[in-house]
């Protein structure tokens, strides 16, 4: 039981002592729940999940977009069908409504699930455009940078900071919904993709998970997350725990992660509050993405991290293995090659975990960090 029949009756009394149309529960409802209230109270009744479903079909522009919230809908609302025929019909626009997939609500169960079927093929096709465009983003040797943190936390201020793009930016839940990926120039000559996703939440609904794995495997294979913090925010702390929530139910709770303080601008006492917040959590920097403060201390971050990843090696290989190069200009970057009597001799750089791959020829080795 989510509520008794007395508070339900006393919801249905200030409903009509409010003249309102609608009821939103901060919290997800069983269709039979969703039905019984609808009856006591006379009005339409949206839960938390519906709620967030048409903020995101409002904010859903791509066609990506609009099929995954699309078929998140359906998801959602084909087990509601059941009783609720004449009631949807009478339904116009406004909250929980509106959005890709509308029409389909008054379809019978067969067809709903045809086009389920649909959208989960189309889906499927777009993460195999998305896998093809990653492999050919390794073997160019450009890591990835995603942007992660909660809806709202300054996320694509940042991005357009970094990339001189023109990201939508708004004071709303979800602004951002379809990734962006750019790539940016630091400031050591290297290249990095810079992808902007969609904001976390607390209770994040699974159908949303679950539809919009396509564009979570950009967060899922990148190199290393941004963890954007409203540090202004009130309950910031509740913020993280729900966006590292969402990252473990993701499979990527152990992805390295920079956390980056935003809004820095509205600290009363900006040195004291920064210090503050660089020991409460580890591996952080504190920006103002609206003012373009501390991106050096971001940048340094960020080119930190991924000097410390790689190894300068040199290599002693025999004539008759050149696939042994080939692997190394496949996963590496090749920087000399010497053609000698014995062997051939290269250098090359090499990402640290790939180093047992070539373990049997490497002569000597070093972190390229140590010569910064």
């Amino acid at each position: 039981m989510f509520i008794g029949k007395g508070t339900a009756e006393r919801i249905a009394e200030l409903v009509i002592a409010r003249n309102a149309n609608l009821v939103i529960f901060d919290d997800d409802l069983t269709p039979a729940q969703q039905r019984n209230l609808e009856e006591i109270c006379q009005v339409k009744i949206v839960d938390r999940t519906e709620l967030i479903l048409d903020i995101f079909a409002q904010r859903a522009k791509t066609k990506e977009g609009k099929l995954q919230v699309e078929l998140a809908q359906l998801h959602y609302r084909l087990p509601r069908l059941t009783g609720r025929g004449v009631l949807m019909s009478r339904l116009g626009g406004g909250i929980g409504t509106r959005g890709p997939g509308e029409t389909k609500l008054e379809t019978d169960r067969r067809r709903i699930r045809d086009r389920i079927r649909y959208l989960e093929q189309a889906i499927d096709k777009i993460a195999i455009y998305r896998k093809q465009q990653r492999m050919r983003r390794v073997s160019s040797h450009i890591p990835l940078v995603a942007l992660v943190g909660y809806t709202n936390a300054g996320k694509s201020t940042l991005f357009n900071a970094l990339t001189d793009e023109t990201v939508l930016v708004q004071d709303k839940l979800f602004a951002t919904l379809d990734p962006t990926t750019r790539r940016i120039k630091l400031p050591n000559g290297e290249y990095i993709l810079l992808s902007d996703t969609v904001g976390f939440i607390r209770k994040l609904p699974h159908d949303l998970v679950a539809a919009f794995r396509a564009t979570l495997e950009e967060v899922r294979h990148a190199d290393l997350l941004l963890h954007i913090v409203d540090a202004s925010h009130p309950y910031k702390e509740d913020q993280i725990a729900a966006v590292e929530k969402v990252l473990k139910e993701i499979g990527i709770a152990d992805k390295p992660i920079i956390t980056v303080w935003n809004k820095s601008d509205t600290f009363v006492n900006p040195i004291e509050t920064a210090e503050r917040l660089k020991h409460k959590v580890a591996n952080s920097v504190v920006i103002s993405a609206l003012e373009h403060r501390g991106f050096i201390e971001l940048f340094n971050a960020i080119m930190q991290f991924f000097e410390s990843r790689w190894l300068e090696i040199r290599l002693n290989i025999p004539h008759y293995r050149a696939d042994v190069i080939a692997n190394l200009y496949h996963i590496g970057q090749v920087e000399t090659i010497k053609y000698l009597a014995k062997h051939i001799q290269v250098t090359a750089r090499i990402l640290a975990e790939d180093k047992h791959r070539f373990r049997e020829f490497i002569r000597d080795s070093h972190r390229t960090i140590e010569r910064l």
